[in-house]
């Protein structure tokens, strides 16, 4: 069997040439970063986590009308997407204060926002991921006009599909990232969601509790990592046995207390 060519690797994830013309293999690593790469270690089994959350949920939203690059999952690290155009900015939606906007505007973590908003980022590692205006969007030509209101009304529509889906198993939606991308067909192309939604880059509190299960517990080294993610997929139907008993994890021995599983390198 040929060996498949790499085209790059990211943070958390590997994209390989696909079987076909116009797609890409994505595989999930266990990697774990933070504060743009100057934090790292390893969450085990984030990897096979992420690709099933990440199936689920761009699954659900394709059945909406939502039109994202998921083709099917391959097997537990890596799933067929199509190949696109990525669009250098990063969409982040928040629906609570939490994380940089606290530190921006000095609000209290936690405290509800008026409405959604929406914030965009410039995607450049090496400047930090730089929060940017539509005007310099525009000026900068990073994305047009019409992409620009696909982009910003596929964001509020996936928000609210995914507050609702996650309030039906007792989690506050509080911010999550998106990432979109061009998918060509000849000279035109259309704006269709990108990248992964997993607990990497959402958060996700507990809304009895208020406790955190997502990479938060990595950024803040409070521990329990894993058995977070875990209880995201758990919660999900999405780790009911089929791994083994050893994948299943019942989180209310836990409650309060997750034991830390991150290897610092």
């Amino acid at each position: 069997m040929s060996r498949r060519r790499q085209i790059y690797e990211g943070k958390a994830k590997i994209l390989y040439e696909g079987p076909e013309p116009g797609t890409i293999i994505q595989y999930f690593k266990d990697d774990a970063t933070a504060f743009n790469a100057q934090k790292k270690g390893t969450i085990n089994g984030k990897g096979v986590i992420n690709n099933r959350i990440s199936e689920y949920v761009f699954t659900r939203l394709n059945h909406i009308g939502v039109p994202t690059h998921f083709i099917r999952r391959l097997n537990m690290r890596e799933q067929l997407v199509r190949q696109v155009e990525i669009v250098p900015i990063e969409v982040v939606v928040r629906n609570v204060a939490a994380g940089s906007i606290c530190t921006r505007l000095g609000l209290e973590e936690g405290e509800p926002l008026p409405h959604t908003l929406i914030e965009y980022c410039l995607k450049d590692d090496a400047l930090g991921d730089p929060k940017v205006s539509e005007e310099e969007i525009a000026c900068f030509n990073w994305a047009g006009s019409e992409e620009m209101a696909d982009i910003s009304s596929m964001a509020i529509r996936i928000n609210d599909f995914l507050c609702g889906l996650f309030a039906a198993i007792d989690i506050r939606l509080v911010d999550f990232k998106l990432e979109f991308g061009r998918l060509w067909d000849g000279d035109f192309s259309r704006i269709i969601l990108a990248d992964e939604i997993s607990p990497d880059g959402c958060r996700l509190w507990d809304m009895t509790t208020g406790e955190k299960l997502d990479k938060d517990r990595f950024r803040r080294d409070l521990g329990g990592e894993e058995e977070a993610y875990r209880e995201v997929a758990r919660r999900l139907g999405l780790l009911d046995g089929e791994n083994g008993p050893g994948e299943v994890l019942d989180m209310a021995h836990h409650r309060g207390r997750l034991r830390g599983t991150v290897k610092k390198k």
